[in-house]
């Protein structure tokens, strides 16, 4: 049975336990390399792990009723032995889903109280609410939630084909994905799947369906996944955010994101709907 978190802002009153700690320097998650379960360290405050009394700590919620903190640790704190610093993406590779999940959670909250620090319209030393999870400013009141960006990843399919693109800004210059951008303000997720595809490569869309979500830590996004029909237009890469595009089949896939992304379910419900039992996939 997979484990049960549950979200909260406010840790338990009394709790004696050891708690999981979820320590990152620079975005990268302090894990045993060699470990059953769980892979974080176990300890009752962050002083027990060597961390530094002024660490930023975030209590995030509870893992089959034991609490999880989040920590932060300076750039001179050492990994102990047998432990090591891995980065986000690596953590679904090496531990699956749970632990990717847990970890992206920490890491923006992390994220979110180090940007906030100070108000950005007074310049006074916000505090954290006891009972929310808000920073608020003492002089003018400013309050600063979590920031979520929400962005839309589609799936564009057409006469048995799926619309992919090589991005200038991809980790792996060689990958195909489908494509995606942030919602701009007053827009509604739909107008963005027409905005984006219209403006990175040039055609119209039509039958915009829900597909799935998933929280994307990297800091801090909303990847809100659709799928849609080819309406019309013919293929012309913006050449700025998109270098190549083009159409493909099941049977014939280019490089594809790597799992757990969004972005490789859409691609992996297009190649389960459109190949053959006979058909050998590439990719």
């Amino acid at each position: 049975m997979d484990p049960v978190f549950v979200a909260s802002q406010i840790p338990p009153a009394e709790d004696c336990r050891p708690a999981w700690w979820f320590v990152f320097r620079d975005d990268r998650l302090l894990v045993f390399e060699r470990h059953e379960g769980l892979p974080v360290p176990v300890a009752h405050r962050s002083g027990d792990l060597g961390l530094s009394h002024e660490t930023n700590v975030q209590f995030f919620g509870t893992l089959d009723g034991v609490s999880c903190y989040a920590a932060a640790a300076s750039d001179a704190f050492s990994a102990p032995e047998g432990m090591a610093f891995k980065g986000l993406r690596r953590l679904f590779v090496d531990f699956g889903e749970t632990v990717f999940r847990l970890a992206g959670t920490a890491n923006q909250l992390l994220t979110w109280a180090r940007n906030h620090r100070f108000c950005g319209a007074c310049g006074a030393r916000n505090r954290q609410s006891p009972d929310e999870r808000v920073m608020i400013c003492p002089e003018c009141g400013l309050m600063q939630f979590p920031r979520i960006s929400p962005a839309v990843i589609v799936a564009v399919v057409r006469d048995g084909k799926i619309l992919l693109a090589r991005g200038a800004k991809f980790r792996n210059p060689e990958t195909f994905s489908v494509l995606a951008g942030f919602v701009e303000p007053g827009e509604t997720l739909e107008e963005c799947v027409q905005r984006e595809i219209g403006e990175e490569v040039g055609i119209r869309v039509r039958k915009i369906s829900y597909f799935a979500s998933q929280p994307w830590p990297f800091p801090h996004s909303l990847m809100v996944g659709f799928t849609a029909e080819y309406e019309a237009g013919e293929i012309a890469a913006d050449r700025v955010e998109i270098i190549e595009a083009g159409w493909f089949s099941a049977e014939r896939m280019p490089p594809i994101p790597e799992r757990p992304s969004i972005a490789r379910r859409l691609i992996d419900w297009f190649i389960e709907n459109n190949t053959s039992p006979s058909s050998p996939v590439n990719g």
